[in-house]
């Protein structure tokens, strides 16, 4: 049998197209990953930004259904875009890393965004077409396993798939097994103090508690450190960013 469909095929071409915006500071970086969506039928590009005021502007339109976010972005980190979306539009857009970051700290970080998938540059055409097919393949299923690691293999299984549920840790920050040094009534009253939509600095959580930063920072990372924090980055004209903190919700 030749020239013929499968059944397969014709439920794809019923599909709509995915319509993709592609977030990335670099020019070259940008063009190139527009070539190899192009070659993708399930998948329509229909913007690019190079800021992430550009990009949480653009992907805040219900007309986009998947961004591919770097973490490096000029003004302020993709972190910060994840947090802005998830603010304005929960979980109706899904969002796939593409970015050489591959620190712990930014990767729990995205995770906790429930990014739909994290490729780390560089990586071939074959592998950016593979992992945005197994996205759209699981897409309509939105299944819920996920697993832990840290490589690009690592971090693939620690990607938690879209539509699934938030971690436990994320929910209940006074339940995970404290690192020794830390106590609970201290990790409490810096839960307690966080907000769920304003983050804040460690400078300005220490003077509101009274401690000293250094001490409240511990805790800070802990609580990014297990999901029950989320962090973001305030870029000023000079220096490095501050770090900002958030109680996830």
């Amino acid at each position: 049998m030749s020239g013929g469909t499968t059944a397969d095929d014709e439920s794809r071409a019923s599909v709509p197209a995915i319509r993709t915006l592609i977030v990335d500071d670099d020019p070259a970086v940008v063009r190139l990953h527009t070539a190899y969506l192009s070659a993708l039928p399930r998948f329509r590009l229909i913007g690019t930004a190079r800021t992430g005021a550009a990009a949480a502007r653009l992907a805040a339109d219900r007309a986009v259904d998947l961004v591919l976010l770097d973490m490096n972005l000029p003004d302020f980190s993709g972190i910060e875009v994840l947090h802005r979306l998830r603010l304005v539009r929960e979980w109706d857009v899904d969002v796939i890393v593409i970015s050489s970051a591959r620190d712990t700290f930014t990767v729990r970080q995205a995770l906790a965004a429930h990014v739909a998938g994290y490729l780390v540059k560089p990586f071939t055409r074959e592998a950016f077409a593979a992992r945005l097919a197994e996205y759209a393949d699981r897409r309509p299923a939105r299944p819920s396993e996920t697993a832990v690691g840290l490589g690009q293999g690592q971090i693939d299984g620690l990607v938690t798939p879209p539509g699934a549920a938030p971690p436990v840790a994320a929910s209940d920050p006074l339940s995970t097994p404290l690192p020794k040094g830390l106590s609970a009534s201290t990790l409490a009253r810096v839960v307690e103090a966080l907000d769920t939509t304003v983050p804040v600095s460690a400078r300005s959580l220490a003077e509101a508690l009274g401690a000293s930063r250094a001490t409240v920072r511990r805790y800070l990372d802990h609580l990014a450190s297990t999901g029950g924090a989320t962090v973001s980055h305030r870029f000023g004209a000079r220096g490095r960013p501050e770090v900002l903190y958030r109680r996830t919700p």
